[in-house]
């Protein structure tokens, strides 16, 4: 095998791995097989998580390692060959390595000690009520008076990483013993997927806004657009949600999501009209602001509020996973910022 010598080839090996038959026994036996694409991993871990100069290419390798990994949770409708490896030993060694490493960095991100202290119910609460109207920053007066159509487009394609299979993760955790809180998360999940009709589906109504814009609808069309910041919020609910002893974790997180989600789309949509767009290539930011001041509150009220009853002494975990899933989204946002303000540069 020709000898790789950047991330980028180190990744593009990866992906001939996934397509090898029986990958676990196959590397087992032939070491070289993985040796130099193992070697780049061992670097990105150093340089990723700690104070290096080449701390971005390497966040995004590892990212997208993880993304390609965590995507053969679902079912694509593609050839059913793409996931003969979804099992391997290989694949979720590699994974586990990864996010160890990981999430022991983002722990040190949020001081626990804190969160620990907390009284749950009113900690959930109060951020609930800043989170819900916050106040107009910088970030979200230029995303309503100033990004432009070119922005609004590069906004869409990074969005639609997720948008196009929009409330997958959520699907994840609603198996089990059935209860009222089991029963919220299932009401939460049937308006994400329209009840049934892919017409009234959320991420319908957002290939419906890509397509007003002359944007590829094809899942995963613009990946190489996407910041490692967004990939890693993503794969973050991932990890939370194949894991159900992150449940706690999750929900927090899922309960900032939903709150939080107004007030965002607030400023997308407010964009989109200054910019003279469509109803359809602004309807699903209006769905969302509707549905999404709904969800929030059965969020709180009734998820998260009575998982901290449920789970007195785990309790603080719903804080950890909503402060985590802010602090995810916030810096996503600012990376995903960067490129719509310099959306002129580069053509999608």
């Amino acid at each position: 095998m020709v000898k790789i010598s950047s991330y980028q080839e180190a990744e593009q090996q990866f992906c001939w791995l996934l397509t090898l038959d029986g990958l676990s026994q196959r590397v087992k036996q032939q070491p070289s097989l993985s040796k130099d694409f193992e070697e780049f991993v061992s670097l990105a871990l150093i340089e990723a998580y700690t104070v290096n100069p080449n701390t971005e290419q390497a966040n995004c390798f590892l990212q997208r390692l993880l993304y390609r990994i965590n995507r053969l949770k679902f079912f694509w409708y593609d050839a059913l060959e793409s996931y003969n490896n979804e099992h391997s030993n290989y694949i979720k060694n590699l994974c586990d390595r990864i996010e160890s490493v990981w999430q022991t960095w983002e722990y040190t991100q949020i001081d626990l000690n804190i969160i620990k202290q907390l009284n749950v119910q009113k900690a959930l609460q109060e951020r609930a009520n800043l989170d819900l109207n916050p106040p107009l920053s910088v970030a979200k007066r230029y995303l309503r008076e100033d990004m432009d159509l070119e922005g609004y487009r590069v906004l869409l394609a990074i969005a639609s990483l997720d948008g196009l299979v929009e409330a997958s993760r959520l699907s994840r955790i609603l198996g089990g013993a059935s209860n009222e809180i089991q029963a919220t998360l299932i009401r939460v999940l049937l308006e994400e997927y329209g009840n049934g009709r892919l017409a009234k589906k959320h991420s319908t109504f957002f290939a419906q806004m890509m397509g007003e814009l002359g944007l590829k609808t094809e899942p995963e069309a613009y990946f190489d657009l996407v910041p490692w910041e967004v990939l890693a919020s993503i794969n973050h609910n991932f990890l939370l949600t194949e894991r159900k002893r992150n449940f706690l974790r999750y929900n927090g997180g899922l309960t900032y999501f939903e709150i939080a989600g107004p007030a965002i789309y607030t400023d997308y949509m407010q964009a989109a009209q200054r910019l003279g767009l469509s109803d359809g290539a602004m309807g699903y930011w209006e769905l969302h602001i509707r549905e999404d001041e709904r969800h929030g509150q059965w969020m709180l009220t009734d998820v998260a509020l009575p998982l901290a009853d449920k789970y007195p002494d785990d309790a603080w975990e719903l804080v950890l996973g909503y402060d985590q899933e802010k602090l995810l989204g916030d810096r996503a946002a600012a990376a995903v910022m960067v490129l719509i303000q310099n959306a002129k540069s580069f053509q999608i």
